[in-house]
């Protein structure tokens, strides 16, 4: 089953110590308002993270919310389907703080003998419920009867993570297996085995109950741990609250990744002011027009959290919101349904390395190829590298055996690298992985900061004189064939106790000492951590630099354009309408709270100037939905064009004559 457009994920968790839940819940206006909202799709509570159940159970009567007053899953199911609207059913899985107060013997344990997560005297359910302990035969009685009493469209497992645990349950199954439970790596690895086999086993159980509903596991974050288990999964659900913890640059990655696994997409976002459980709060509506419009131009479909007053009363002032946006998408999907990306370029995400969800090395690569409009996916080591013209591995990706020869096999099929800093390492660090990067490893750079000479084609754009690199790069020595695109000047001396000068680092001496950019055939390599820098102070000559190399790696990309950094732009293809759709988005993040960035004003762009790469002439070129035609040229293997004015999100329809 595709998934569809414009779903809401309906939060819904409440206290015990809240009455009169669900009574002034209204089925017929319930249905009727997310209807109107153009809402197709609402996933509703079966059990929350409080652990009560909202639907008359004869299995689990004791959990039934004490003070439910109605049947209200079974009413929201009915009414909804009425109406044609999906009704995916939630449920909680390691986090329930029912069960954790009744059975205590079934939470997972830190190595200090200390329960996991919440202290028994602070507000929260964030206590983990093992799936390897008697729970999981619960959970499966629990999951049975929402099969024999609803009509399930589709099952939301939440909080599905693997635990670095030191329970009896773990310790022994550990020891059976032959696995020191005191050693971490250990108990992380055992963490990861217990959650691939609960999902597969999951799956498996649902399946006998029903060979189509839609099942998803939500850890909160997609990344390579996903790879194992992609079979338990009918699509990805990429929960991703920029207002949140999770921010403006999470989405894109993790989408740009999670489109390359073969799973239909959906975003998440939320329609609070900041995060889950915000009651009363409203996200600006550019904001979450942002939000959803991005899904759409990185091919997953839309879903916006929302959470159910106790008293169960839609709210009609957050579906007016909602609506309004997904007025919008309704009208846009035509152009989305079926879409791919065009990714002519590769990032290899550090997060294997790093254990980080946004590294700051991932995150400023994503910010200079998006400022750069170039089209892209996210990868990880396991990914197919073929498709890709040009790879990129920013500032730490050390090279294992395995994927030093697949890096190598890559290279002698005409594939391009750029690499930074500690990329292209052994593990171990001490020095290159392949004779292909052409340098070798002396050691850390013996200054700090020094400065970057650019010259020539890297240096385009750049005057040739001596620009900082706040952080300290590696000193490497050029294989005889290798060009030496830039050089490295040094300071004075570096900054301490004993010498210093003025308010921050030494000036140049105006004495070059090592490489900084360096070329050997299709591979250029950078000594400075210049992703990690453009993360933490975004220097624009570090953009520069690094555009200039992939621009000599790729030198005709998919997309040209003239309008200003802030721009996205993604190129798409729907092969059965033969057709590409190019997406301009153009709102501006600001952080104008201290705690988190937002989006208020829609900024237009007037007569930007588009071109696009191609093969042959297209038969016509439009805006959509508006369908206005534009006029276009074709000449020297790309396509170019004006678009009048972008304001927020425009999309553009290119459309090729039937072969």
């Amino acid at each position: 089953m595709e998934l569809r457009y414009r779903q809401v994920h309906l939060d819904f968790h409440t206290s015990q110590h809240i009455v009169g839940v669900g009574q002034a819940f209204d089925p017929e206006e319930f249905a009727t308002t997310l209807k109107q909202a153009h809402v197709n799709s609402v996933t509703c509570f079966a059990r929350c993270h409080h652990g009560y159940l909202y639907y008359d159970s004869r299995v689990n009567p004791e959990r039934r919310h004490p003070h439910l007053v109605r049947n209200l899953l079974a009413e929201q199911i009915e009414a909804c389907h009425r109406k044609g609207i999906r009704v995916p059913i939630y449920t909680t899985v390691q986090w329930d703080h029912f069960t954790a107060e009744e059975h205590p013997e079934w939470l997972a344990i830190g190595a200090d003998g200390k329960i996991l997560g919440t202290p028994p005297y602070e507000a929260g359910f964030y206590r983990y419920l093992l799936v390897n302990s008697p729970y999981l035969d619960f959970l499966k009685k629990h999951v049975e009867e929402l099969f024999s009493l609803f009509p399930v469209d589709g099952l939301f497992f939440d909080i599905v993570q693997p635990l670095d645990d030191s329970s009896i349950w773990s310790r022994k199954a550990m020891l059976e297996q032959g696995l020191d439970p005191s050693d971490q790596s250990n108990r992380i690895r055992f963490g990861r085995m217990v959650i691939d086999q609960f999902k597969q086993e999951m799956t498996a159980f649902v399946r006998s109950f029903s060979k189509d509903c839609t099942i998803f596991y939500n850890a909160g974050h997609i990344n390579s741990l996903v790879r194992n288990t992609t079979g338990a999964y009918s699509h990805l659900e990429l929960e991703s609250l920029p207002s949140a913890g999770w921010g403006y640059l999470h989405f894109p990655l993790t989408m740009r990744y999670a489109r390359t696994l073969g799973l239909d997409c959906l975003g998440m976002t939320g329609k609070f002011h900041t995060s889950w459980g915000d009651f009363h709060s409203f996200k600006n509506p550019a904001a979450l027009q942002f939000e959803c419009f991005r899904m759409l131009a990185l091919n997953a479909k839309c879903s916006i959290g929302d959470q159910l007053h106790p008293d169960g009363k839609i709210c009609q002032d957050t579906y007016r919101l909602i609506g309004s946006v997904y007025a919008s998408v309704e009208e846009k999907e035509p152009w989305c349904e079926g879409a791919r990306p065009v990714a002519e370029i590769g990032l290899l995400n550090t997060e294997e390395v790093t254990g980080a969800m946004v590294s700051d090395s991932t995150a400023g690569a994503l910010m200079m190829l998006e400022e750069g409009a170039h089209q892209f996916d996210v990868l990880d080591s396991q990914s197919d590298f073929s498709a890709y013209q040009v790879l990129i591995f920013p500032d730490e990706v050390l090279f294992d055996a395995q994927l030093a020869q697949k890096v190598q096999a890559y290279l002698e099929h005409g594939g391009k690298i750029i690499a930074s800093h500690r990329s292209g390492l052994m593990e171990g660090g001490q020095n290159f992985a392949l004779p292909a990067f052409g340098v070798n490893r002396v050691g850390d750079a013996p200054y700090s900061p020094d400065f970057i000479l650019p010259a020539g084609e890297i240096g385009q754009g750049l005057p040739p004189v001596e620009h900082v690199m706040y952080l300290r790069g590696q000193q490497v020595s050029p294989l005889p064939d290798t060009e030496v695109l830039a050089s490295t000047a040094i300071p004075y001396f570096n900054r301490d106790f004993r010498h210093f000068c003025s308010h921050q680092h030494t000036p140049s001496s105006h004495q070059t000492a090592y490489p900084a950019v360096l070329r050997h055939g299709n591979v250029i390599y950078f000594a400075h951590p210049i992703f990690t820098q453009y993360r933490q102070r975004a220097p624009h000559w570090v953009k520069t630099l690094f555009l200039n190399a992939l621009k000599m790696l790729l030198p005709q990309p998919a997309v040209r354009i003239s309008g200003p950094s802030t721009l996205r732009v993604t190129l798409n293809e729907q092969p059965h309408h033969h057709r590409q759709i190019l997406h301009l988005l153009h709102y501006i993040p600001e952080r104008r709270g201290l705690e988190l960035d937002t989006i208020e004003d829609v900024l237009p762009i007037h007569h930007l100037s588009v071109s696009v790469r191609s093969t042959r002439e297209p038969g016509s070129v439009s805006l959509v939905p508006q369908n206005v035609p534009l006029f276009f040229e074709f000449s020297e293997g790309y396509l170019r064009f004006v678009v009048p004015e972008v304001y927020g999100h425009q999309m553009v329809a290119i459309t090729y004559p039937q072969a």
